[in-house]
């Protein structure tokens, strides 16, 4: 008993009168405990999945973790939309380009439209005698040969491939339309080719000369082609469907 007598008096004596060592162990496990504490309130305040179990922590992630999943394949998907749109206006403008291209160079060889371009002006003068329609037409067909891509006589009637011609009084009657001498045939294309394809042996230039009349032939690094033929409609024929 005097043992257990003497623990109590320990205890007792330390409860009221504390040493040095003690007091300072009491006030860090205060202040641990206050820490303690308040950790708790702002945790349960502020930390919106600190409640949550592992397994619905785990299900939370693998959730966020597919929808990352499928805005990434979203983006991709509009990306590859976006570079789809891009090719397909790239695609229509180019076939739009293209197109143009065909109509304007399909307008050139109908002689619908003016055109300008380097080529060569003839000027067919009758000195003794007159210039045969064969020699024209010679004389026409060997600058198409050559690549003659615009072709007009006198600056008023344009040559195509439906041009119609006939001798007349003067002249000829070319689509309706009446040219005299001199004549001047202004022809578009690559100027040396086409002085070259009237002076060869037996070309044009002999033929026109044994005609009686005189050829003269001056390249140009432009001349302007105003005349224009009529634009006529075809009244029978249509495109087959099917094509």
């Amino acid at each position: 008993m005097p043992e257990e007598s003497s623990a109590s008096d320990r205890l007792r004596r330390a409860l009221l009168r504390p040493s040095r060592k003690q007091a300072v162990a009491a006030v860090l496990m205060a202040v641990l405990g206050f820490a303690a504490v308040t950790q708790v309130r702002v945790a349960g305040t502020d930390e919106t999945y600190s409640g949550l179990r592992e397994q619905e922590l785990i299900d939370l992630f693998t959730g966020l973790s597919g929808t990352r999943q499928r805005t990434e394949a979203e983006i991709d998907r509009l990306e590859g939309v976006a570079a789809d749109l891009r090719d397909d206006t790239t695609k229509r403008q180019t076939a739009l380009e293209q197109a143009q291209t065909a109509v304007d160079n399909l307008n050139i060889l109908a002689g619908l439209v003016p055109v300008t371009g380097p080529g060569i002006r003839m000027t067919i003068t009758e000195v003794d005698g007159r210039l045969t329609l064969a020699s024209l037409l010679d004389t026409i067909q060997e600058l198409r040969t050559v690549g003659a891509e615009a072709i007009s006589i006198n600056g008023t009637v344009r040559v195509v491939a439906q041009t119609s011609f006939a001798e007349s009084d003067g002249g000829f009657t070319v689509d309706g339309e009446q040219v005299e001498a001199p004549y001047v045939i202004d022809v578009i294309g690559e100027p040396g080719v086409l002085r070259s394809s009237l002076t060869f042996a037996l070309g044009p230039k002999k033929q026109i000369e044994e005609d009686g009349a005189r050829i003269e032939a001056r390249e140009l690094k432009a001349i302007d082609i105003e005349a224009v033929t009529r634009r006529d409609r075809p009244r029978f024929s249509a495109p087959d469907q099917g094509q």
